[in-house]
């Protein structure tokens, strides 16, 4: 019997964990919504700990968004995502839970990062500036569930998974990622017979996916480990480019129109692929294809808008 809290479970992560768990015989499993624990408030997050004493605790929540918000709104991104994981792992701590999995991103990693990249390239050099008070955030939170590790005792881990789609996801058309803002700009753009749809840059970078469930599974796989690593990369090993995305995009979504690329935007790191070994060689490898994966996204897409349940 395992009690397990799950942070977050109301986003496309956390609500690809609580499917994932609820298939696990035995495994109670505890949420709470943002309206219900402000996990930024550090005493009303310990007096949750102390109240329920999970067994585990999975941090999935955060403040997340693409290039635009990151960019815009730094502070609240630092400071959100800082007080979550910090609130999080100290008064899981304080409470006596045993076992917590820390949920970060491959931000984390330097922007002249090698390809792939490993996760001995932590800290090697400089952040991508424009979500660098993010990745500060997560980076802060793997350490601090390190440290608790090597001071305490406790098995505190964590995992730095690629981006990531499916249902659930954020659709904003400001503030949205990659994946989920094309879904919407092809849809509209059949919708409304748009002649043709503007993509940004060259289309040559190259970007790795995974879907949210893949990385819900990892997250168990992981769980189940006795002695896992503090910091585990999770993601597909293989990657494609933008333009080969785009054209995918539309074409699971049946738009017929003319795709048309504005060299003059920039294109962003020409790559970003996370190195897979150390978790290939545990024995994990992800199942959902991108195809499949995309295909089965725009289908909860349109489930999500046409019951008014669509983020963005």
């Amino acid at each position: 019997m395992m009690k397990l809290f799950i942070s977050g479970h109301t986003g496309m992560v956390g609500s690809a964990l609580l499917r994932r768990f609820q298939q696990v015989s035995g495994t109670t499993i505890i949420t709470r919504t943002r309206q219900e624990l402000d996990l930024t408030d550090q005493a009303a997050v310990a007096a949750f700990y102390l109240e329920e004493k999970p067994d585990a605790a999975i941090i999935a929540a955060g403040k997340v968004g693409g290039i635009h918000a990151n960019n815009a709104y730094p502070a609240n991104f630092l400071y959100e995502n800082l007080a979550i994981a910090t609130n999080s792992i100290h008064g899981a701590w304080k409470a006596g839970v045993r076992r917590l999995l820390f949920l970060g991103s491959s931000c984390i990693y330097p922007k002249l990062a090698p390809q792939p990249m490993p996760e001995d390239c932590l800290l090697s050099s400089a952040l991508e500036s424009t979500n660098e008070a993010y990745a500060i955030a997560k980076i802060a939170g793997l350490k601090m569930a390190e440290y608790y590790r090597k001071q305490y005792g406790v098995i505190y881990h964590s995992a730095m998974p690629t981006n990531l789609y499916g249902p659930g996801d954020n659709y904003h058309p400001q503030n949205s990622h990659v994946m989920p803002a094309l879904i919407r700009r092809f849809h509209e753009a059949k919708m409304e017979e748009k002649a043709e749809v503007m993509a940004w840059g060259t289309g040559q970078p190259r970007r790795e996916f995974m879907h949210a469930d893949d990385v819900a599974d990892a997250c168990a796989f992981l769980l189940q480990l006795e002695n896992p690593p503090d910091l585990v990369n999770v993601g597909c090993g293989t990657d494609v480019t933008i333009r080969e995305l785009v054209e995918m995009v539309a074409e699971v979504v049946g738009y017929q129109g003319t795709i048309v690329w504005d060299k003059s935007k920039p294109d962003g790191t020409p790559r970003k692929l996370l190195d897979t070994a150390r978790l290939n060689q545990l024995g994990w490898k992800p199942r959902i294809m991108l195809k499949e994966g995309l295909t089965q996204t725009y289908q909860s897409f349109l489930a999500e808008k046409e019951s008014n349940r669509l983020r963005g």
